[in-house]
């Protein structure tokens, strides 16, 4: 083999892969087609869930540019953020490629190889491994690995090679998005329905504008498209639906986006795994595409990790796919809702008007950030009744560890499962003993008020997710083995024999 793990495709999902397997000490080869970054703006920000993803590895500081808002739309329909209390907030005004700077700067200091100017072209597998052909600049030449996940967007060669379904809804409309130099544009950046589409506008910087353009009834859909639009018809659709001429302007880039709403039946077949844009697609609204792609890979990683360690107990790498296609389901779903709001004209506005007054309600409004945000994220951990189990452990809370105040994102940040002890519970150390090769023990007390007051100790997967609460989910040793594997032999043997010397 020549490495572990072969990642195709290094946008946001496929560098964030890449960089979790290496904090796991996997061997890992990123191909991507393009010799070099496009360098272009597209996905803008980072929801609250990617946000807590980032903070759990310490990225945030990497990004000191980052601007934060409460301010956030559902399909057109203002939303305030804040009503969750304790999340963080959107991150805004990020162009793309300077996210996909950080991951990779991130990702290459811990070792990640990341082979640019290499196109996967075909691949085979069987039960030991997947061999990928790879045309590069020296030609055509072959790459194996134990797994390869295809990271390589909406167009997929892996997707296709490796024979996966990828059932839904074709396109029926077609939407531009440019970032534009020199025109005189006003703001609009929840978007402003028009009787035959829809405009969004808002400056990236004092020069640059983004523009979305989408006429309802303008043929051909992007997935038609096999070159990217010209300026001039970004430019002819602005002007038929908002009066103005801004053909004088010049565009740093262009593209188009349509409607399609497909997802993949199963995201794993055999030894080749898809995560991002590749398992799903749909309309780029919120710009929960990247985001959505940035959490498949912080679920997988850690997973396809233990899986190549031969850590993993039985199930745990078809766990990705059980946890992240019922999320992608919601994002299709909550995609499609918004532009029914948003790329509709006059006739949608009974409705708009009513789901206006529904956010008002704080149930409804919490109920759609959580769902555009990640926030709500909830996964099947087994049986148990704490109000924790499976949803998201807020990096920001903290406890009283070593003298201090210990913030729960900090000790996530080396990628490893960790278990809070909030009690002193001897024998709640002992039972974790034989997996301190895994999971890290961190004893203190919480704090008064916060998601842990009230509780004994919590194990968090490495994803930031609550595997085990006490009390009410009974004894820790089936949760460690539920989501990592069997205890350490030796480990094991030791805390055994130190019970026994402690008895008699």
């Amino acid at each position: 083999m020549d490495t572990s793990v072969i990642i195709a495709g290094a946008g946001p999902a496929g560098l964030t892969l890449s960089a979790e397997l290496r904090l796991a000490g996997v061997d890992v080869i990123v191909l991507e087609k393009l010799r070099e970054p496009t360098g272009q703006s597209r996905g803008l920000g980072f929801t609250g869930r990617t946000m807590e993803v980032f903070d759990q590895r310490g990225l945030l500081p990497l990004l000191p540019d980052l601007e934060t808002s409460n301010v956030g739309h559902y399909g057109g329909l203002g939303l305030d953020f804040s009503v969750i209390e304790g999340a963080h907030w959107v991150g805004k005004d990020l162009p793309q490629a300077r996210t996909e700077e950080m991951l990779t700067e991130w990702a290459v200091g811990l070792g990640a190889d990341i082979r640019r100017g290499h196109e996967v072209v075909a691949l085979t597998q069987d039960d030991q491994g997947v061999t990928a052909e790879v045309d590069g600049p020296g030609g055509r030449s072959r790459f194996s690995a134990r797994y390869l996940v295809g990271c390589d967007g909406g167009r997929s060669t892996v997707r296709k090679l490796a024979g996966f379904d990828f059932p839904g809804l074709p396109a029926t409309l077609e939407m531009f998005i440019a970032d534009v130099k020199g025109a005189d544009i006003e703001p609009r950046w929840t978007g402003e329905t028009r009787p035959n589409g829809m405009v969004m506008a808002g400056p990236l910087s004092d020069e640059i504008t983004r523009i979305v353009v989408c006429e309802k009834d303008h043929p051909p859909p992007a997935e038609r498209r096999t070159e990217p639009p010209s300026f001039a018809e970004v430019a002819g659709g602005w002007e038929r639906l908002t009066g103005q001429d801004i053909s004088h302007g010049t565009a740093a880039w262009v593209t188009s986006f349509g409607n399609a709403t497909r997802q993949v039946t199963e995201y794993r077949r055999g030894r080749v795994l898809l995560a991002g844009d590749a398992a799903h697609i749909h309309l780029p609204a919120g710009g929960q595409g990247m985001n959505t792609g940035i959490q498949d890979a912080m679920n997988l990683g850690w997973k396809l990790a233990a899986q190549v360690h031969g850590t993993a107990p039985d199930g745990l790498l078809d766990s990705y796919h059980t946890e992240r296609h019922r999320v992608a389901e919601r994002v299709l779903t909550n995609t499609r809702a918004q532009g029914l709001l948003f790329l509709n004209g006059d006739e949608m506005q009974p409705l708009r008007d009513v789901l206006t007054e529904l956010i008002q309600y704080p149930e409804v409004s919490r109920h759609l950030v959580g769902s555009v945000s990640g926030i709500d994220i909830r996964y099947d951990m087994g049986p148990g009744d704490h109000p924790l189990l499976g949803a998201r452990m807020r990096p920001g809370e903290e406890i009283h560890a070593d003298g201090g105040r210990t913030r729960v994102g900090d000790l996530l940040h080396a990628g490893r499962g960790v278990l809070l002890d909030l009690t002193g519970d001897a024998a709640l150390l002992r039972d974790a003993a034989g997996w301190a090769d895994r999971v890290d023990v961190v004893t203190g007390g919480s704090q008064a008020g916060g998601d842990l007051a009230g509780t004994d100790a919590v194990l968090v997967r490495p994803d930031g997710y609550v595997a085990w609460a006490a009390p009410g989910c009974g004894p820790v040793d089936r949760a460690l083995r539920r989501w990592f594997g069997a205890p350490d032999a030796g480990r094991a043997a030791g805390r055994a024999t130190a019970d026994a010397l402690a008895q008699g």
